[in-house]
């Protein structure tokens, strides 16, 4: 017998141990994902909107090899995280449009994984928007809506929509799920904080709307919050707080919170300080592990593979690879790292 011949029955052995081993109940798993994927822009002027910095003439030379090689390197991180299995669910923030979303899911390597997708048109200026990429074989909307956040002041310029979908799972369930890109530190933390918090409350008002409407509500947020977990905008706005032994299902939890107390922790680094921007909230009937569909703060991570990660040269450890440092091109990834969680469904 040939090494080759031997590797396949091992393989076959693997999978029949694999598949024994799951209760008979029990489907494959449901991993959902959320990445801010750092200006994903086709090279098309949208007169509506500022992207000229992202064109071939404009200032970082953005061109058509540069942007194919931006929609390889996200399908090679979605698929990575995945593993055996791809991600059902994968929210995205920082897209321009339809097109570069059509983009991934048919012309790159995710082509083969039936991934749809969901997407706003939210009046940011750059014109960059949130997106639910879904397997429609394990995931079917029931309906969606682009949620308008009101300006805070006169002065504040107009930021990301937040994206609901509700959907029907294969064991019949159904999930609200509800994605955000709030508004982000620039001009200072202090300054900036009040339209944070402004967004966050929107978001709460709609978390707090599905959980009364709801028989059974099960809530998904997941999003950029532009805060770290300890800040107002999660533990007072939005009251999420760590699990613990006692679950209400009406409540929000952090599935990172507790991880993200650890030290070089993080989906983002700044000053030479990881910290945790992206987050996973749910209700507490998805921490209800009597229910048909639960997971468990122990199943949410940051993804951290080698291949994303470059050298820190001016704060030392690593940093994620980027697409731009600064204005140099260095062909990377993303400015942030992948979240991910994985959820126990049953029929």
């Amino acid at each position: 017998m040939n090494a080759r011949n031997t590797i396949r029955i091992l393989f076959l052995l693997y999978c029949c141990f694999f598949a024994i081993s799951l209760p008979s109940q029990e489907q494959p798993r449901f991993r959902v994902m959320w990445w801010n994927v750092e200006n994903l822009f086709d090279t098309h002027h949208d007169s509506l909107k500022n992207d000229r910095e992202f064109l071939p003439d404009g200032i970082r030379r953005w061109s058509y090899g540069r942007y194919k090689k931006k929609l390889d390197n996200l399908s090679r991180v979605i698929t990575a995280v995945g593993e055996w299995t791809p991600p059902v669910l994968v929210g995205l923030c920082e897209v321009e449009n339809d097109t570069v979303l059509r983009d991934l899911t048919r012309y790159s390597a995710l082509a083969g994984q039936d991934y749809r997708y969901i997407i706003t048109h939210s009046p940011d200026e750059r014109g960059i928007d949130v997106a639910l990429l879904y397997q429609r074989h394990r995931f079917k909307p029931l309906s969606h809506q682009s949620i308008r956040i009101a300006a805070f002041n006169r002065k504040s310029r107009p930021t990301r929509d937040i994206l609901h979908v509700c959907g029907l799972l294969l064991n019949n369930d159904t999930i609200d799920i509800l994605l955000c890109h709030l508004p982000s530190r620039a001009g200072g933390v202090r300054e900036s904080e009040p339209y944070r918090l402004f967004a966050a409350q929107k978001l709460r008002t709609v978390s707090d709307s599905l959980i009364n409407v709801r028989t059974n509500p099960k809530l998904l947020l997941m999003g950029d919050f532009n805060d770290y977990p300890g800040n107002k905008s999660i533990t007072r706005v939005l009251g999420a707080a760590t699990p613990s032994a006692h679950i209400s299902s009406d409540s929000l939890y952090h599935l990172l919170a507790r991880k993200a107390r650890q030290r070089n922790f993080g989906s983002y680094k700044y000053q030479g300080q990881w910290g945790l921007l992206d987050h996973l909230i749910v209700s507490g009937n998805l921490l209800n592990t009597s229910t048909h569909f639960y997971t468990s703060e122990d199943k949410a991570d940051v993804f951290r593979a080698p291949f994303l990660l470059i050298d820190d040269e001016n704060k030392g450890g690593k940093q994620p690879f980027r697409t731009y440092y600064g204005m140099k091109y260095i062909g990377g990834y993303s400015d942030h790292l992948p979240i991910y969680t994985d959820f126990y469904i049953r029929e």
